[in-house]
Order: structure tokens, then sequence, then C-alpha cells
């Protein structure tokens, strides 16, 4: 929260926060999907589960994938913990998310 003091001498709260990240090189994508396996991150959000089985569905008919592991957050509201994101890099190739609002 960051607190702002206008000309008057009032105080306001601006709740929206600030955050502060490093820039990051993102990861190469794969030439093809074909023997790749597929990480399914859902978002627990009411509708992800149903949009990502037909996205599977849907790339399942043009691609043969080694393997589809299923995931979820515990929460839509916050981010995914590390421990999970690290167990993802470990298992899969490429992640698919969405949020299924």
């Amino acid at each position: 929260m960051t607190k702002i003091v206008l000309p008057s001498g009032h105080v306001v709260y601006d709740p929206r926060g600030q955050i502060t990240v490093a820039p990051v090189t993102p990861t190469r994508r794969p030439a093809s999907l074909e023997a790749t396996r597929i990480g399914i991150l859902n978002n627990s959000k009411w509708n992800a589960s149903k949009l990502l089985r037909h996205v599977v569905a849907q790339l399942e008919v043009v691609h043969s994938f080694t393997s589809v592991q299923h995931y979820s957050k515990t929460s839509f509201s916050s981010p995914a913990d590390g421990a999970l994101f690290d167990q993802i890099a470990k298992e899969v190739d490429v992640v698919i998310t969405a949020i299924g609002d």
C-alpha cells in the first residue's frame, strides 16, 4: 500500500500495491509439440478445467505427446508456489494454462 500526501495535507492510501521485478528472458519454444511432455496448469477458476480439457483434446488431434501431466494451483487469487513450478519444470517440456472465467 502506498501512502500519498496531498498538497492539502490529507493522506490517501493507494491499495494497488507495487511489484518490482527483474526482466527475464523467455525459454525457447520447441520447434514442434510432437513427442513432448505437456503440462496442464489449472488455475482453479470455475471454467479453467473445462477449457483446458478442450484445448488438450484439440491439440491431440494433430500432435502426439509423450505424456500429459495435470497440475492445479490451490487458489486462483494467488500465485502458484515455487515448489509447484520446480516440479513442473522437472516433469514437462511445455506448459499450457488458462484463466477460465
